[in-house]
Formats: C-alpha cells, sequence, structure tokens
C-alpha cells in the first residue's frame, strides 16, 4: 500500500511538475495570447459556464485537470445544454414531430455529449444511430444509452470524426448540435461537414441544414465604462494598454432588448447540405437607427432552422427572443456613436479561424457613421477565443 509519506512526495512532485508547465506557458506566451482571464478574476462569468483554471491557481489547474475539477466543468456545460430549453426542445420536436424521416434510417450524431439527440433518434424509430463524442461523456453517453434500454439500436463512438471508422458505408440522416458563441466559435461546423462529406448519401439529410448570422447595435453605457473605459486611468495611472484588450475580445451576455438601438441586419445565411468546409467570409452590413440615442456595441446572434421538416421549425438566439445558453455576442466599440433616428452605421464584418487555433475566430468591422453628430469612420479587430 501506498503510505501517507509516498502520497504527499507524489503530490509534491505533480505540484512542481504543473507550477513549472505554469510558469513555461506564462514566459512562452505573448501579448497576443492574453485574453481577459488575465486582468478579470470573473472573466468567463458571462459565458455561463465555469473556466476552473480563471478562478483557481494555474498549478492546480494543470494538477487536477480532467479530474475531480474538470468532470464538474464537463457536468455543468452539459447540464447547462439540456437545461436550454430552447435549443433541445426544438431538436425533440423535429425528431418526435417528423418521425417519417427517421423511421428505418441509419444516423450520424455529430458530437452526441450525452446522447439525448441520439435517444431522440432512436425513440423516433431510426434504425440505428451511430453517436460520435471525443470527450470522456463518450462513456457516460454510453451508460445513458444502456439504462435507457437502447444498445442494440445506439452505438457510442469515441473518437473525432475526422479519424474515427464508421461500421457503415454512408449514413441517412446526420444530426448535430454544432453551433457555437456567435455561431462559428470552436469550428464544429467543419466536422460536420466533414461527415456529411464522407458518409451522407446522396439524398441525406443534415439537420439541422441553414442557420443565419445576424447584427444589431446597442446603447451600453454602463458595462462599457465598468469594464473596458476603466483602464484608462485607474487610480490617475495610464493603463489603457489593458483597455486595448478588453476591447479585442468580443462578451457573450444576455442583452435587454430596450438597449437595441438600430435594426438588425442579415450578415450570412448557411446552407448547411451544401456549403464548403469553408466558412471564412466578408458581409457588408447596414444599419438604421430607431430612436436618437448613443451607440456602444455591436451584437450578433443567429437563428436555426430545420427545412426539411414537415413544418418548417427552427429557433432564433436573439435579444427579442427567449434567451438560450448562447446568449449573444457583444462587440464594443472604441467610439462612441451619437445617432440620431433614421441615420445609418454602414460596414462590413470579416470571419476567419485564427491561424493558430482553428477552433477560435477572428473577426474585423470596418463601421462609419455620416451624421448630424457624429463623423467617424473605423477598423477594430476582435479575437474570440
Amino acid at each position: 500500500m501506498e503510505t501517507q509519506q509516498n502520497k504527499q512526495d507524489n503530490l509534491n512532485q505533480n505540484m512542481d511538475k504543473a507550477a513549472a508547465a505554469a510558469a513555461a506557458a506564462a514566459a512562452a506566451s505573448s501579448s497576443d495570447d492574453e485574453t481577459s482571464a488575465d486582468y478579470y478574476f470573473d472573466s468567463y462569468s458571462h459565458f455561463g459556464i465555469y473556466v476552473i483554471s480563471s478562478i483557481i491557481p494555474l498549478y492546480f489547474s494543470l494538477l487536477f485537470n480532467l479530474t475531480c475539477f474538470s468532470s464538474i466543468y464537463f457536468a455543468g456545460i452539459h447540464e447547462e445544454m439540456l437545461k436550454d430549453v430552447v435549443r433541445t426542445k426544438t431538436y425533440q420536436n423535429v425528431i418526435y414531430r417528423n418521425k417519417f424521416l427517421f423511421k428505418d434510417k441509419i444516423v450520424l450524431d455529430v458530437g452526441a455529449g450525452t446522447g439525448i439527440l441520439s435517444l431522440f433518434c432512436a425513440k423516433a424509430g431510426a434504425k440505428h444511430v451511430y453517436a460520435v463524442e471525443c470527450s470522456h461523456m463518450a462513456g457516460k453517453a454510453q451508460e445513458i444509452v444502456k439504462a435507457n434500454g437502447y444498445s442494440n439500436v445506439v452505438t457510442v463512438l469515441k473518437g473525432k470524426i475526422e479519424e474515427i471508422d464508421l461500421p457503415v458505408a454512408q449514413v441517412d440522416i446526420i444530426v448535430s448540435e454544432w453551433m457555437g458563441y456567435f455561431l462559428l466559435y470552436e469550428n464544429m461546423l467543419s466536422t460536420v461537414l466533414f461527415a456529411r462529406d464522407k458518409w451522407l448519401t446522396g439524398n441525406g439529410l443534415v439537420l439541422p441544414d441553414s442557420s443565419s448570422l445576424y447584427l444589431t447595435a446597442i446603447e451600453d453605457a454602463d458595462y462599457k465604462e465598468e469594464k473596458i473605459d476603466f483602464w484608462k486611468k485607474v487610480y490617475g495611472f495610464d493603463m489603457s494598454c489593458i483597455r486595448k484588450q478588453a476591447l479585442a475580445e468580443p462578451v457573450v451576455d444576455i442583452v435587454n432588448q430596450n438597449q437595441i438601438v438600430t435594426d438588425c441586419f442579415l450578415l450570412k445565411t448557411m446552407d448547411i447540405s451544401k456549403m464548403t468546409r469553408d466558412a471564412t467570409f466578408t458581409a457588408p452590413f447596414k444599419l438604421v437607427a430607431e430612436r436618437d440615442d448613443y451607440i456602444h456595441a455591436l451584437v450578433a446572434y443567429f437563428d436555426v432552422s430545420f427545412t426539411q421538416c414537415h413544418k418548417l421549425t427552427g429557433f432564433s438566439t436573439g435579444p427579442r427572443s427567449r434567451a438560450t445558453h448562447w446568449k449573444q455576442t457583444i462587440l464594443y466599440l472604441d467610439d462612441v456613436l451619437t445617432i440620431c433616428q433614421g441615420e445609418t452605421i454602414v460596414g462590413s464584418m470579416a470571419v476567419s479561424q485564427n491561424t493558430k487555433n482553428p477552433r477560435d475566430i477572428d473577426i474585423t468591422i470596418k463601421y462609419s457613421l455620416n451624421g448630424r453628430r457624429s463623423l467617424i469612420s473605423r477598423t477594430q479587430s476582435y479575437k474570440m477565443r
């Protein structure tokens, strides 16, 4: 048996290794790699999840990674998604109310998580469902499938879609909840498109099969002053270098619909059944003010549609719709725009994968306002990570 002293020695060794790894990571990092976690204690609270590494010392995060803390973290993520009624009930309704689509079909569930979508499909009459999950949740999904009596219908496969071998040559339906913050964050769409190109039959279905990204503008003086402009002068000292970093990081949060100043603009619609794997795009926009006000930020949100159902079904993550765990993505502007009713903000948004980490997103916005009280033209870049 391991003695208490040996346990302590092993713990000390692990802590030393974790501390060394943390120091090495800090030394290797540059200002471009910094995020709000470096200057806000609760920096990711607006994401609706608890990021352990931002609330405990880094060496503890490294030491206990994928153990007790990561178990809480992963469970919390799945709990939040399952309790997102807009998300989960929409998928359930799509599958249960369109059983004719699933009857005797082979289904591939990409990023299965707990396996909830696979269970919906099995209950709707699918011949077989292959639930692919690359995280440790795959083991729990397998237990859940067995506990509910669907082991003969649902097969859980642990691994990345790009690396696994399916027991079948083709599937009839691909179902996935691939959407991230700002629709494209985490780049899971490319995984779904990979699966589509490799396994989907010629007349097969991808569910959901359409998504749209929208933009609007809001007044949000309080948050900008508290979290961003705070860094201009701190106890009389110039800390604007941190303001620059804070400004470049989009915030994911719930927007009060009363803050909306302009109409909304459709930036991009994606046909998931036909589009290429490259989701990079540049789109123009034009926002028209609906009242006299000040604009502190642009807000992005998305809609999702299931167009192949008997009746068109979908949901919106917009600020005028019921809140979801995706919330909205807020991009704060360097300027405060004084805008009058009927005036327009025109510009363009460019979205691409980050070169260092393809799961992250780089966003560049060009905007201008030629109004009675504001004449502004500027380009701003954001990194969502």
